[in-house]
Order: structure tokens, then sequence, then C-alpha cells
């Protein structure tokens, strides 16, 4: 197993010459995560002050939960999790600079298991969450694998593909914890920029995450040959 600094180091030589495009890739998704979050706003100011909330504030609350609910299923989850990952796993893997094309096109080809992936997902680490707070992170890096398995096994269904995430993950959960723990620093520096410096960290973490997923799958199909 390479260690993490091989792993950003695969990620910085596939991002040279191509942060504009992967900045251009992230600026999207956070105007879609924006736009999936006004919703949640929009009730936040209208249950501020529950006892003195109006009939009209309340029929928009109930009004606004399903489509922000909406907005999380069909828009902001299978982008986030299957469409923007696998933008960055083309790029380690082929080569494949067309960022902001290949967000779209992983997102919306296959569209409706990767809607039904992102779902189960959710679903899946919420139930195992009710447990405590650590199954349910367990269970989250056990299925990580499972939009870059969707893409790259389009016969396997939803559930096959989240299944095989955790065969190929086991054992290499903490790598993975421990992977996403070294990006904490630069998190942090990126706070005090106003957030504009994650427009660099999101790319840099995502292609490091895709060179961890191209590792793990090799060694798992050597180990099953």
């Amino acid at each position: 197993m390479k260690t993490n600094q091989e792993f950003k180091n695969s990620a910085l030589a596939a991002l040279k010459g191509n942060w504009a495009p992967a900045v251009v890739c992230t600026i999207i998704m956070f105007a879609v995560m924006i736009i999936y979050m006004i919703p949640s706003m929009c009730m936040s100011s209208l249950t501020a002050d529950p006892e003195n909330m109006s009939m009209t504030d309340a029929i928009l609350v109930l009004a606004l939960f399903p489509v922000m609910s909406f907005l999380q299923i069909f828009l902001y989850t299978p982008m986030m999790y299957v469409g923007y990952g696998n933008a960055f796993k083309q790029l380690v893997a082929d080569g494949d600079n067309n960022l902001v094309a290949n967000l779209f096109k992983n997102t919306f080809h296959g569209y409706w298991k990767n809607v039904g992936a992102s779902l189960l997902m959710v679903i899946f680490i919420f139930l195992w969450s009710l447990l405590f707070i650590i199954p349910g992170f367990i269970k989250g890096l056990a299925y990580s694998l499972t939009p870059y398995i969707l893409k790259d096994y389009p016969e396997l269904s939803a559930n096959q593909a989240i299944n095989l995430s955790m065969k190929m993950m086991k054992g290499h959960k903490f790598d993975l914890f421990w992977l996403f723990l070294s990006f904490i620093g630069w998190s942090i520096l990126c706070i005090f920029t106003l957030g504009i410096g994650y427009l660099w960290l999101m790319p840099y973490m995502m292609t490091t995450m895709a060179a961890f997923y191209q590792e793990v799958k090799t060694e798992y199909i050597n180990n099953n040959n």
C-alpha cells in the first residue's frame, strides 16, 4: 500500500496544468450546494421563533422540506458523490482533463442507478449511525468506493456496487481515514481564506481519493485472480 504522500504526489502530478478546470468544476459543485442549501436556510429563518410562527410560515416550512429533500436526492448527492468524484478519477486513471464535461456526464449517465446508490448509501450510513456515530462513520468509509465502482462496473446494481466497495475496503478503512486526516491542516488554513481555499483543496482531496481508489482496486483484482 502506498503512503499518504505518494497518493498526494500522484494527485498533484495529475492536477499539474489542470488546476483551472478543476477549480471551475468545484465552483459548479459549490453553486449546486448553495442551491441545495437555500430551502434549508429559509426553513431555519422561518422556524427561528417557533412561538410566533404564523400559519403561512408553517405552510412554507412544510412546502420547503420536500423541495430540500428533492434537491438532495436527485441533484446534490448524485452529482457530489458520483459526478464530481469520477471526474477526478478519470483525470488520474486516464489523463482525461475534461473535468466539467465529465462532471455532468458521470452524474446523468446511468442517472437512476447513481441516485439509487447515493440514496442507499445515505440510508445505510444513517441507520448504522443510530447505533452511535462510530459505526456510521466506519460504514461511510466502507461504502466510499461505491461511486467509482458504479462507473467501472456498470453491469452491477447499486446494492452490488456497495457490497463490492465493502469487499475492496476490507483492511483499508483506517488507511482512508488516515488519508483524510492528513488534510486537516489544509482545511483549517482554508477557513482563514473565508472558504476560498477550498476551491483548490477540494480538487486536491478528490484527486488524492481517486489515486487511493486506483491502488485499492488494483490490489483487490490481483488478490482475486
